[in-house]
């Protein structure tokens, strides 16, 4: 079986990982040399895009290389993307590994709140791919991410507000293409005191979201850091046509992990891939 390509895949180009300075979780370089071992014939960097995003933040919420953006008030300021570094490092890998689809792209947090700060950066037609993430939800004056919200509110409100949030997000922003990781805020879910997550809970608002990224012609990402059989069931059923696959990894090693798995459960709900490793999977 041919993998697909990974269409979620971050470098030292995206600040959570530590940056060029300190490459901490993994280099562009490493990475291919990780998709050439593994037999991943295409892969996308998506590297964060954020914007003037000061968001309240712990100190505990994000790993330790994050802890330099995070001041003293609680707000973590998530540098800019070094958009021509960025693209320099991609020239220099197309070069390194001629026989890897190298595609440029990026995570954009927040589009329908940055979106104007987006195009005075980077005209976006520049990128194979832009993928689209809601990583932080609004919270009295400032916003937040759900691993911290989980430490104010209860668990299912902050599970509805992001669910509700999505629909603002599609209808407030043109520039993406694939909407990433509808499951975000279950990765910090507090099961120790709420329980196991249990999705046929907010059944209605995951559906609700998919109705609103399908029926703007967007794809869904199926993020392989956690495969859930009714993510693609869902989404089929709410009418998406297209798939991504995203690994969302941060290390080389987390390339592409879990991806034959989720070829399987998409192929199940009727998606097929195209002609070419990097195209989206349609029905």
């Amino acid at each position: 079986m041919t993998l697909p390509a990974d269409a979620h895949v971050h470098s030292e180009w995206s600040w959570d990982t530590g940056g060029p300075s300190s490459p901490a979780h993994g280099t562009m370089q490493r990475t291919c040399e990780r998709a050439v071992q593994i037999g991943l014939p295409a892969l996308v960097f998506t590297e964060h895009f954020d914007f003037d995003d000061a968001w309240r933040a712990l100190p505990e919420d994000f790993p330790p290389s994050c802890s330099p953006f995070i001041d003293a008030d609680g707000y973590l300021m998530a540098p800019v993307l070094d958009v021509e570094g960025y693209f320099d490092s991609i020239e220099r890998c197309r070069y390194q590994f001629p026989d890897l689809q190298i595609l440029t792209g990026v995570e954009f947090g927040q589009p329908h709140v940055f979106e104007q700060h987006a195009h005075e950066l980077l005209d976006l037609a520049r990128l194979d791919r832009v993928n689209g993430s809601l990583h932080t939800l609004p919270f009295g004056e400032d916003r937040a991410e759900p691993v911290s919200l989980f430490r104010i509110l209860p668990p299912d409100d902050v599970i509805w507000a992001y669910l509700d949030e999505v629909p603002r997000m599609v209808a407030g922003s043109d520039t993406f293409e694939v909407f990433t990781h509808l499951d975000y805020p279950v990765r910090h879910w507090p099961k120790v005191e709420a329980g196991p997550f249990d999705p046929t809970r907010f059944e209605e608002g995951f559906r609700g979201a998919m109705r609103a990224i399908a029926d703007s012609g967007r794809a869904l990402e199926m993020n392989t850091r956690r495969l859930w059989p009714w993510m693609p069931q869902w989404w089929s059923e709410e009418g998406g046509r297209s798939v991504s696959f995203g690994s969302d990894a941060h290390v080389p090693e987390a390339l592409a992990d879990g991806f034959p798995e989720a070829v399987a459960m998409v192929e199940h709900f009727g998606f097929r891939q195209g002609s070419r490793p990097e195209e989206l999977w349609t029905r």
